[in-house]
């Protein structure tokens, strides 16, 4: 039913939200002084979009990113854009502190090891936050090709790529009596290196450092990266007891071979899929599940941790959270492990937005990169967005500003795989084999029904092929898809 009341609160909100990135206050000698809005960016690892309570079907634990969802604008369809290796978490950091898109992200930082001087022309994202007057602050997992200290004020407890993993955690657990890797065996090292468990390390760290932040002047930019939810999927005992083996479910479409893994990798197995043994059986992607979630219940906590400290800090109205991650994660959709495919449980995650004026409980379904998250904190900092940042700010789409920030999505994986998303279709190519995979998002959302043979999509998948060339030139994809595929080139539908 309209409700002129409604309405005017409505516009009234995202009116505010459009002022709220300076907000004024009076000092102590009465005067008026315009206080920028802090930033808070939480980043997880392997977190695919279902792994959030609210935004998912699966029964998993997380009352602090559900009260996020509820407290602020979640982009329920935010994909990473690619990977030029196989650790796709590399290029997808890496694009979120160049802004630039993945090919061209490749490029520079290619550009950037021969000549570091290059980040003078073109800063990267904590660089142009601290030229905004931020303090800024990074602890955790790191993983692009430029030291920390070199552009953050503030760094503590850098995490590589990931934990050591052992020879035990791999090809596990190949019966109920399997028992040699136990997520809480501290002795294996992995989370536990060191003696305490990094993903609660992060949250005494981001809780320090938010202590330190309330007694300063200056306005915060802090970045905080779990290792969590990558693997070893380690937890202490009584997280992972909160998931009973007969309570969790296989996907609905798992696969104990996925029928074109040799042409997803050509050279052999990625370190991922390497973690559980071939064929899939319901029983070790099972573990792997209640591993997987326990963690992030883990992290959840963590994560409450760090929101309350933002409260009693007093800084919490004046801050946007945003929280996302770098990519998702199969463990046993399609048979698959790891990340390093174009199914949305493993380009697709969580993004929300909380903060001064920002809608609350509200969902919004048109796409974006992950990588916005750096051009919106550029907003929030009242930075003009440099020529060479690609991505652009969420908070125009959540004004009403701009209906959407892409026309469609593209998605790459070294040169075996191609993407692009559009009108609730995808398109997934596999160059080296020529394999054509077409997916109705709508109505197929597990991805289960291949419609490439049907003649009735001969033109759509023409269409996006096309707009997959185009997509291609915008962000330096230097992939012959003509030469893979000169039946869809030479098409003329």
């Amino acid at each position: 039913m309209f409700s002129p009341k409604r309405l005017f609160k409505q516009t009234l909100g995202l009116l505010s939200l459009a002022g709220a990135l300076t907000l004024s206050r009076v000092n102590a000698y009465g005067q008026t002084q315009t206080e920028k809005p802090n930033f808070l960016f939480i980043f997880a690892d392997d977190l695919t979009y279902e792994g959030i309570r609210s935004l998912g079907d699966l029964k998993i634990k997380t009352p602090n990113l559900d009260k996020l969802v509820k407290e602020g604008t979640t982009f329920t369809h935010t994909y990473n854009m690619g990977a030029w290796n196989g650790a796709v978490c590399m290029a997808s950091r890496a694009m979120i502190n160049t802004g630039m898109y993945v090919w061209k992200t490749q490029d520079h930082m290619n550009e950037f090891r021969k000549n570091p001087q290059v980040k003078e022309s073109h800063p990267f994202w904590s660089e142009m936050m601290s030229n905004a007057g931020y303090e800024t602050y990074f602890t955790g997992k790191w993983h692009v090709g430029v030291k920390p200290q070199q552009i953050f004020d503030n760094v503590t407890d850098v995490r590589g790529g990931m934990p050591n993993q052992t020879k035990e955690g791999y090809n596990r657990p190949l019966s109920e009596d399997d028992k040699n890797w136990l997520p809480w065996d501290k002795t294996k090292n992995g989370f536990w290196k060191g003696g305490q468990h990094w993903t609660e390390k992060l949250g005494d760290t981001g809780v320090r450092y938010i202590e330190q932040a309330s007694n300063k002047d200056k306005p915060f930019f802090m970045y905080l990266a779990f290792n969590a939810a990558h693997d070893p999927r380690q937890a202490p005992k009584e997280y992972v007891d909160m998931y009973p083996l007969k309570k969790i479910k296989t996907p609905k479409n798992f696969m104990a071979d996925y029928p074109d893994f040799k042409t997803l990798f050509p050279k052999g197995n990625m370190r991922d899929e390497r973690l559980a043994p071939f064929p899939r059986t319901e029983y070790s992607v099972k573990v792997n599940r209640q591993e997987y979630y326990a963690l992030i219940t883990y992290m959840d906590e963590q994560i409450g941790r760090i929101l309350d400290a933002l409260e009693k800090s007093g800084k919490a109205d004046n801050t946007y959270i945003v929280f996302t991650a770098d990519h998702g994660l199969s463990v046993g959709h399609h048979g698959l492990l790891g990340k390093q495919n174009m199914y949305d449980h493993s380009i697709r995650v969580p993004f929300m937005v909380v903060g001064p004026n920002v809608p609350k409980n509200r969902k919004i379904k048109t796409p974006i990169y992950l990588q916005a998250v750096m051009p919106t904190a550029l907003e929030v900092a009242g930075v003009q967005q440099p020529s060479y940042v690609d991505f652009k700010s969420v908070l125009p789409v959540i004004r009403g500003e701009r209906k959407s920030n892409l026309e469609a999505v593209y998605g790459g994986f070294m040169a075996q795989q191609r993407c692009v998303i559009q009108d609730n279709y995808k398109l997934i190519l596999y160059p080296k084999s020529g394999v054509v995979k077409l997916f109705n998002m709508k109505k197929d959302a597990n991805e289960m029904k291949n419609l490439a043979e049907k003649p009735e999509h001969k033109a759509r998948i023409k269409q996006m092929f096309e707009k997959l060339k185009d997509l291609q030139k915008e962000n330096g994809d230097k992939l012959d898809l003509d030469q893979a595929y000169p039946a869809l080139a030479s098409a003329n539908i």
